[in-house]
């Protein structure tokens, strides 16, 4: 969800840069409809590297497509990536958006080429978890100010001498590092490397009950099958995460937003209408989420059982 603020200058160069799938901006995949003389056109989407997202993205594709007759371009794009595609017009639609105060800056008000579209409907958190029993055999490990008191349950050999505390994807939206150093805790940030090592490892620790303390967040379908306990960090107050560096606070509560190009919006165009209509909840996308990532339904196959059991919602977004 979600990019590092801390190397977000480094990671933006340039449209060429490869993106989550091995896919880069500028190349496309092959459309998901045949609806490619339809008056709504080609709708190019990011979809970003977390299973809420991709559902997000499914069920707005499905609609586009087999309501407005558009033609559906995914593009699998880590989310900073994605942002640079709104000044070429090879991304139209960012449909997840956590935050990033700065991308929004740059984009939106410096260089014009993009704006924002609305809320999602979702809220989204991030935090540091522990599985449900280790905080049922140690209650006080849910503050953070106990956390050096267990850091060597949590020793791995990654970690060396020091508690592991496992991120997921290294893009994702963390101020994990900078959170371990102004906190003063004995801690090392190590990556799964993906939102799908991190639910293993979290499911792995549950059932093995074994010691593990992770980034994590809502929306997420795996907290319905292990219901994960928020560690408390200080509370979070504007401005306290403003130096990235400095960072000694929690993550706010994020409402969730999409993103648009500007001349995707000045266009006017169905596809925008349906984005700029759509809203649903962390309930309805923790519904899709879970037929993609544990019942292994394809995207279309899951935006379609959703769509099909919810025609209120849809006509809502349809005639805005």
């Amino acid at each position: 969800m979600k990019s590092t603020r801390i190397a977000a200058a480094a990671t933006i160069t340039a449209l060429a840069l490869t993106a989550c799938g091995g896919e880069k901006v500028g190349e496309t995949t092959t459309p998901g409809s045949a609806a490619a003389a339809a008056p709504c056109g080609t709708f190019n989407l990011a979809v970003n590297p977390w299973v809420g997202y991709e559902a997000t993205a499914a069920v707005i594709a499905y609609v586009a497509e087999k309501d407005l007759g558009c033609t559906v371009t995914k593009k699998d794009l880590k989310e900073e990536i994605s942002w640079q595609g709104f000044a070429t017009g090879e991304v139209d639609a960012i449909v997840e958006n956590w935050g990033h105060d700065d991308l929004k800056k740059k984009y939106i008000d410096e260089q014009k080429v993009a704006v924002a579209a609305g809320s999602t409907g979702n809220k989204g958190i991030i935090g540091w978890y522990v599985p449900p029993w280790m905080a049922e055999k140690n209650p006080d490990i849910l503050d953070h100010k106990n956390l050096n008191k267990y850091a060597a349950q949590f020793k791995t050999s990654e970690s060396g001498d020091k508690g592991q505390l496992l991120d997921g994807d290294p893009s994702f939206v963390t101020n994990d590092e900078a959170l371990v150093k102004n906190l003063k805790l004995d801690y090392k940030v190590v990556y799964a490397g993906s939102e799908t090592a991190l639910i293993t490892a979290f499911r792995q620790a549950e059932s093995k009950k074994t010691p593990l303390i992770g980034y994590f967040y809502e929306p997420q379908w795996f907290l319905a099958e292990v219901p994960l306990k928020k560690v408390s960090l200080p509370a979070y107050t504007a401005g306290c995460d403003a130096d990235a560096a400095k960072v000694a606070c929690d993550y706010p509560e994020y409402d969730l937003d999409k993103i648009v190009s500007k001349k995707f919006a000045d266009a006017n165009g169905p596809a925008y209408n349906l984005v700029k209509n759509f809203n649903w909840t962390n309930d309805d996308q923790n519904v899709v989420a879970k037929y993609i990532a544990q019942d292994k339904m394809s995207a279309a196959d899951a935006a379609k059982k959703w769509v099909e059991a919810n025609p209120d919602k849809v006509k809502a977004w349809l005639a805005g």
